[in-house]
């Protein structure tokens, strides 16, 4: 996953987007995050300068494949959080499943929640009355989802129009600064490190290769195959052949 401050067009397109240097300030700011809680204070101060009150950015992991993990930091009304969570309104949050398939921004109404009533009128009831969702997707499988919400006047045309861009490129940054601090991690995907006999190991046994036909490929003996498989498997922390194959192609390890 990039840095925001490893691609210095990105960061000069961002701010000629926002018109302004004072943007820049919490721009580089995602771009230094280290932990959840600095990656918010700056996307409400963002949330803040776009005229919204709140703010909620939630990242949903390809692994493990069986409980995909799902990370969400906000500053929603503490009362909200409980109630979302009691009442687990996530799975019937139409932004949530947009987001899983979809990079099209998303305004609320009471069209999109039609089929989920009671979180609607849960929501509105909590000061959640106007929002925005934007997904964003990457190549590794993993799905965000950042939404700014308020209380006050609906979101007009011109509002739309002048701030999609800047909505676009705050949810890519938030994007980037999570994956980046979760990966720095020391059980994160950065902290993996195959090296080039493991990575052609698994590559052969991704396209179903035996140790017995890999070993011949790779003119080794099939004893060394299968030492360089379990030291891969141990690394990537998985149980069999199968499942590390699995989580090193999610990975792009191989």
């Amino acid at each position: 996953m990039f840095e925001v401050s490893r691609f210095p067009y990105l960061e000069s397109r961002v701010a000629q987007q926002f018109g302004m240097d004072g943007h820049q300030d919490w721009l580089h700011g995602l771009a230094e995050a280290r932990s959840e809680a600095a990656l918010l204070d700056l996307l409400a101060k963002a949330a803040g300068e776009l005229g919204f009150d709140y703010c909620a950015f939630g990242m949903r992991l390809p692994l493990p494949f069986s409980n995909p993990r799902t990370i969400m930091v906000n500053n929603y009304p503490q009362a909200w959080q409980l109630r979302y969570q009691s009442e687990h309104y996530m799975k019937d949050d139409p932004t949530v499943a947009h987001g899983m398939t979809s990079t099209r921004s998303l305004l609320w109404s009471e069209a999109l929640f039609a089929s989920s009533r009671a979180l609607w009128e849960d929501a509105r009831a909590h000061g959640l009355q106007i929002g925005w969702a934007q997904p964003t997707h990457d190549l590794k499988g993993v799905a965000s989802l950042l939404t700014l919400a308020r209380s006050g006047e609906p979101i007009a045309h011109s509002e739309y129009q002048a701030n999609s861009q800047k909505m676009h490129w705050l949810a890519q940054a938030a994007h980037a600064a999570l994956s980046n601090i979760l990966a720095a991690r020391p059980d994160g995907a950065a902290s993996i490190r195959l090296t080039e006999r493991e990575v052609e190991v698994l590559r052969w046994a991704a396209d179903g290769k035996t140790a017995s036909e890999s070993a011949e490929i790779l003119a080794i003996s099939e004893r060394t195959v299968i030492f360089h498989i379990d030291n891969a498997l141990r690394k990537l922390g998985a149980a069999n052949k199968t499942a590390g194959v699995l989580k090193a192609a999610m990975l792009r390890l191989i």
